[in-house]
């Protein structure tokens, strides 16, 4: 890997690969990678610097070891939860939800709570076979500040997520994909392996297209059908009247040259 970075106690690890790829790892594996409030504010300026960063095209979040993160580590949990939960600067999932670049979670182990919403803030899952997210907010009298009570509804269903949120029962890799919220359950040791493919599925696109796409598909889903199919419309529309008619004839040429070849891989 080329260029590493890591927080003073290497308990967030930035790997930026040479492809445009980077590797974000929550690393205090002993302890089930739960979250302090310095890990907490690393993870944030970690996503914030990748997001700035134009060699970095996607990121892989996972965690180490048996888990992916366990929550946050409850014997600081004062100092985490009376801190200003509108800090966006220190807040890692607002700043996963400010990137420009996809984001795809690899998930083993557990995925609790904090480490729940962490996964949602993601915008592609996959998953170890076994792998569980679950929502201990109301077992421990934690309110949600991550987007954990509004999310999981829309994504997985509103009947599901209450059952999921109200009784902390887990939500399993197997189930997940089933309800659309994982998008593929791999053996353990496979994880990174199909992190990476997809990574690398979407690094092969146009970029300037990537961004804008995602953009699109995350903005709109904050609005009703109506807006979001009126936001479609005037982001094609300003996109296209920036195109010069060198682009156009690139795009066609691009084209030409797809069309008389095979299809180069696969999910």
């Amino acid at each position: 890997m080329d260029g590493k970075q890591s927080s003073p106690e290497n308990l967030i690890l930035v790997n930026r690969e040479s492809d445009g790829v980077a590797f974000v790892t929550i690393n205090r594996p002993k302890l089930l990678n739960s979250l302090t409030k310095a890990m907490i504010t690393d993870l944030a300026r970690a996503i914030k610097s990748l997001n700035q960063d134009d060699s970095v095209r996607v990121i892989v979040l996972s965690g180490a070891g048996r888990a992916f993160c366990s929550g946050v580590d409850l014997t600081a949990a004062e100092d985490v939860f009376k801190g200003d939960v509108k800090d966006i600067e220190a807040d890692p999932v607002a700043q996963m939800e400010r990137c420009k670049k996809p984001i795809i979670a690899a998930i083993n182990g557990f995925a609790v709570t904090a480490g729940f919403e962490i996964a949602l803030a993601c915008d592609i899952i996959v998953a170890a076979k076994g792998a569980k997210f679950i929502d201990t907010h109301a077992r421990f009298g934690i309110f949600p500040s991550w987007g954990l009570s509004q999310k999981l509804s829309r994504i997985i269903g509103a009947n599901k997520a209450r059952e999921v949120s109200l009784t902390a029962t887990p939500l399993t890799a197997e189930v997940g994909e089933r309800l659309g919220f994982v998008n593929h359950v791999v053996e353990e040791s496979e994880l990174l392996k199909k992190a990476r493919e997809v990574a690398g599925a979407i690094v092969k696109n146009n970029q300037d297209l990537v961004l804008r796409y995602k953009a699109v598909i995350n903005d709109g889903l904050k609005v009703d059908l109506g807006h979001a199919l009126t936001l479609e419309k005037e982001r094609a529309h300003e996109y296209y009247n920036g195109m010069t008619k060198d682009q156009f004839k690139k795009m066609q040429e691009f084209i030409a040259g797809r069309s008389s070849k095979k299809p180069s891989s696969k999910l």
